[in-house]
Order: structure tokens, then C-alpha cells, then sequence
């Protein structure tokens, strides 16, 4: 992942609103939620939604894809995992046990990503 391309995802995570939307992606899995039951499970207005998830569309984070007269929205684990690599990719100076956490933390969104719900 490239600099750029990490400053705009954690910008895009840097609102309570978006990083919400955000994790109730990661955790639906990769069916997704509809739009509407973003916006209900965070207690969100239609429009607010929509620019957050365009923000987060446009970071790369999401991604969205229509059903009938629903759009549903995903959670793009292959970003998480990019975002998430790019962060450690420095960590731990020669001492490992610094990064044993998060590391964990990265292989279990790994599996996460392939499975329908986490």
C-alpha cells in the first residue's frame, strides 16, 4: 500500500460516523448490509450515510453493489488487510514480541474476510 493510499483510508476512518459504518461492514461480512439498515443499526440520516459511505468508497474501504432496489454495501478486507500491513510494516525493531498481537489481530481479519459473518 502506498503512503497516499493509507492517509486517505485513515482519513476516511477518522469520523465517528464513518468508522462505525466501518466496523458494522467488517463484522456483516461479506454479504453486506443494505444502505438502510446501515443507516438504522447507527442511528443515521440517509443523506449522512450516504456521503460516509462515499468517503469510505472512495478510500477504498467499501464497496457497493445493487440488488433489486437495494444497494448493498461490503467492507473491502483485502483494503483492511493492505491499511493494516502498511501500519506494521515497520513494527517490532528485532523484538517480535512487540507485534504478537496485532499480528494475531491481522490473521484473524484474514480469516474473517473469507468467511459470510464474523
Amino acid at each position: 500500500m502506498e503512503q497516499t493510499d493509507a492517509i486517505a483510508a485513515l482519513s476516511a476512518l477518522a469520523h465517528p460516523g464513518r468508522l462505525g459504518a466501518f466496523r458494522l461492514l467488517v463484522k456483516a461480512g461479506a454479504a453486506g448490509l443494505p444502505a438502510g439498515e446501515i443507516a438504522r443499526l447507527t442511528d443515521s440520516r440517509a443523506n449522512t450515510l450516504s456521503t460516509n459511505l462515499t468517503i469510505l468508497t472512495h478510500a477504498g474501504l467499501v464497496s457497493s453493489r445493487r440488488e433489486g432496489r437495494s444497494i448493498i454495501y461490503v467492507a473491502d478486507y483485502d483494503s483492511m488487510r493492505d491499511l493494516l500491513a502498511f501500519l506494521m510494516e515497520d513494527c517490532c525493531s528485532g523484538e517480535p514480541a512487540i507485534c504478537a498481537p496485532a499480528a494475531l489481530l491481522t490473521e484473524q481479519a484474514a480469516a474473517c474476510g473469507a468467511k459470510t459473518s464474523c
